[in-house]
């Protein structure tokens, strides 16, 4: 059957009727497809930070195995000196669901834990949900935002709801700043303010749902994916309107950030990644302490970027595999990169909250979309986590898995560590039943 591609979900509304526009779906294309804690009633946050371009295993992987004195960060990880009582490490693990397309295979496994879809040449898109959306199902339905996504580069990032539908991330500190600090925003203790259309804007979703179950039984397996897709995120929006109507959460560390400045331009060709990721830091921390989210993912740079970065002659991607040698430059950016994840801890322990910290009360993933970028190898992978979620992990840990384990462990335990209930983590190969112990509290 055909589908007029202007239908829409229609329902009744008080007697008036409503309607709900739909999402491109396959059954309106031709043949050839010519579009939300515990630890004192305190939230728990989860994040992802990456960074593009891999790492140097043999100056990544720290030294001694264990907790506190039992282990040293290595040349790469130098600067998480300053948190190293705060983090854990997690070396020799590998991605285990397939190298089919170098730099995209890596996110994919990693954060999905299942295979990518290849569309055509390097062009793909991530099978399954990435763990930042798979625990936002859960946690985001208390805050405003179900998640936010950032970006110190402009790109179009890595956080996916499933096949062909991407959160882009917000790179313009400004356009952050003015999206969850500006309209709609109340500080705690501020009087909601009411608006009497909301809850109509909010009752049409449910005026539409009987339209969409006829409709799903017209549609193919990936159409309805599509629909639910699109659908969910009319619930979100809906969620958000509900949530301005209701008093904000009692978080003492709230304090609304100052704005940013309009513009960060390149200097001499070379981004001010240190000053944009400073304001980017702010403003992350902010948006958690003030529970406007829970859930977010934070893109440093990206896979296959050159970025100059200052003191080097050419692009990170093109010296990953042009340098010779033990890499001395790429070696170089690496640490300019992981100082700037220290900066991003630094600034979460710095919010205080009762008798823990920001950084406490959350759980973030740093990670790569690689480990030798020389070769684009899925072994070894670089794994860094940062906080306890209210106690469920331990910290000032490095773990050396033994024997390859499946970074999926890692993302398992992660899972759980944020209060959701979860069988397994990843598809096919990537699919494992049991988190990584070693890091559970």
């Amino acid at each position: 059957m055909r589908l007029h591609r202007r239908t829409v979900l229609r329902g009744m509304l008080g007697g008036a009727a409503v309607s709900v526009g739909l999402p491109t779906l396959e059954i309106f294309l031709n043949t050839n497809g010519t579009a939300y804690a515990d630890g004192g009633g305190l939230p728990r946050r989860f994040g992802v930070w990456f960074w593009g371009n891999g790492i140097l295993p043999a100056r990544w992987v720290p030294t001694g195995e264990g907790v506190g004195d039992e282990w040293q960060l290595s040349d790469q990880l130098a600067g998480l000196a300053g948190v190293k009582d705060d983090i854990t490490v997690v070396s020799g693990m590998d991605v285990k669901t397939g190298n089919a397309i170098p730099h995209g295979s890596g996110p994919a496994g990693m954060l999905s834990g299942a295979p990518l879809i290849v569309k055509s040449g390097d062009d793909y898109t991530f099978r399954a949900p990435s763990v930042d959306q798979i625990i936002a199902a859960e946690l985001g339905r208390e805050t405003r935002f179900k998640s936010l996504e950032l970006g110190v580069r402009p790109d179009t990032g890595l956080s996916f709801n499933g096949p062909d539908s991407k959160n882009p991330p917000e790179s313009s500190p400004r356009r952050l700043f003015e999206r969850v600090f500006g309209e709609g925003f109340r500080a705690p203790g501020d009087e909601p303010v009411i608006d009497p259309t909301l809850r109509l804007r909010r009752s049409v979703l449910d005026a539409v749902l009987g339209d969409a179950a006829r409709l799903e039984g017209k549609l193919g397996a990936r159409d309805k994916a599509r629909l639910e897709q699109h659908l969910e995120g009319v619930r979100d929006l809906e969620r958000r309107i509900a949530r301005l109507e209701e008093d904000p959460p009692n978080l003492a560390a709230c304090v609304a950030p100052a704005m940013p400045a309009e513009d960060y331009p390149d200097v001499d060709g070379r981004p001010p990644l240190p000053e944009i990721n400073l304001v980017m830091a702010d403003l992350m921390a902010m948006a958690l302490a003030c529970d406007q989210t829970r859930v977010f993912s934070y893109f440093y740079t990206y896979p296959v970027n050159n970025i100059l970065f200052p003191g080097m002659p050419a692009g990170h991607h093109r010296l990953t595999h042009d340098e010779p040698g033990e890499q001395p430059q790429v070696n170089g950016i690496v640490k300019q990169i992981i100082e700037q994840l220290g900066v991003f801890i630094e600034r979460l322990r710095a919010v205080e909250e009762g008798d823990s910290t920001l950084l406490d009360n959350c759980a973030i993933l740093a990670t790569s979309d690689t480990g030798f970028a020389r070769n684009h190898s899925l072994a070894d992978y670089p794994i860094v986590i940062a906080g306890t979620a209210c106690g469920a992990l331990k910290k000032g840990l490095h773990y050396r898995s033994p024997s390859g384990e499946n970074t999926s462990k890692v993302l398992l335990s992660l899972v759980r560590a944020m209060g959701l209930r979860a069988a397994s983590f990843g598809e096919d190969d990537g699919m494992v039943t049991e988190g990584l112990g070693a890091i559970e509290a």
